[in-house]
């Protein structure tokens, strides 16, 4: 009896030592802790609907259309939080309005003019901030640190956290129905003029992905933000085929991932975003495999199953 107790006690100690006492001991962990579960909840959900949409390569153009701002922030006022995010925010919603624009005024379509100027943006950032300072700071800006999250920082992915889930559910519907169904929106808008026309929803929600991948910069760093928004996204269309479960799975998948990355960051010393975006590359593998919609369920499954 006395072993059994001992083997679970050390067992319990172990646990403890490798799962909960960083948090518990240490106060940049528990900021990192709350930073990533602010942004798993906002993210993720975006991450959903950009794949709803087919636009799913749109978050990664879109993290990469930031950098200039977030660039000039630094050139000016240097490492300053504020700066930077006004920044990334402007150049973010620039580079979306402007390939808007393109693509309703020539030939182009959104994701062609798209690619082009965050191939631009991305240049032009990266140059501006290896000109301006040194080789960490670019490598803070575009991998992030997110065991350096300072209390305003904390402030920062709280409140767009916060608005984004509100706008979300708000928008809820309107979103859905502009995702399935764009015709039927626009003229329910013409009947009801209550809404407007379909491209203020398009332009509205990239916005709403511009701010989420700004405030996600300072802990993922805006190369690794895009990566908490659309992995488990992807990987959550394996397990559901409902857009509601797809929703709940992808922000419990980006929970997960953001835990375990701290985590083995803390004892691994390993850089924390490119960590916890590789928890989250786990996470979809994993799914792949064992999934509902995975290849070893389907390989597993009657022929009759397969081919229905």
């Amino acid at each position: 009896m006395d072993s059994l107790q001992s083997f679970f006690g050390s067992a319990w100690g172990s646990i403890w030592s490798l799962a909960f006492a960083p948090f518990v001991e240490f106060a940049f962990m528990r900021r990192a802790l709350v930073a990533t579960l602010a942004l798993s909840l906002s993210t993720a959900p975006l991450g959903v609907f950009l794949t709803l949409r087919r636009m799913s390569l749109f978050g990664d153009a879109l993290s990469h259309a930031i950098l200039p701002g977030v660039a000039v922030g630094f050139m000016l006022f240097g490492l300053s939080l504020s700066a930077m995010v006004t920044g990334g925010v402007i150049a973010g919603m620039l580079v979306a309005g402007i390939a808007g624009l393109i693509s309703r005024a020539t030939t182009l379509k959104e994701d062609a003019s798209l690619a082009a100027l965050y191939l631009l943006a991305l240049a032009i950032g990266v140059t501006l901030v290896s000109s301006h300072g040194t080789q960490l700071d670019l490598l803070h800006i575009l991998f992030g640190s997110a065991l350096g999250v300072d209390t305003p920082g904390l402030l920062l992915v709280a409140t767009v956290a916060s608005v984004s889930v509100l706008v979300l559910a708000a928008a809820y519907r309107g979103l859905v129905l502009e995702s399935f169904d764009p015709v039927f929106l626009s003229v329910m808008a013409k009947k009801s003029r209550q809404s407007g026309p379909n491209w203020v929803w398009q332009q509205g929600f990239l916005m709403l992905v511009v701010v989420n991948l700004v405030a996600g910069f300072q802990t993922l760093g805006t190369l690794m933000a895009v990566g908490l928004m659309m992995l488990p996204a992807v990987s959550s269309k394996l397990w559901h085929d409902t857009l509601p479960a797809q929703l709940v799975n992808a922000s419990g998948q980006a929970l997960l991932a953001g835990c375990g990355g701290l985590l083995l960051s803390y004892h691994f010393d390993t850089p924390s975003g490119p960590t916890i975006i590789a928890c989250a590359g786990a996470l979809y593998l994993a799914s792949l495999l064992v999934a509902p919609n995975g290849w070893l369920v389907r390989l597993l499954a009657p022929r009759y199953h397969r081919v229905a």
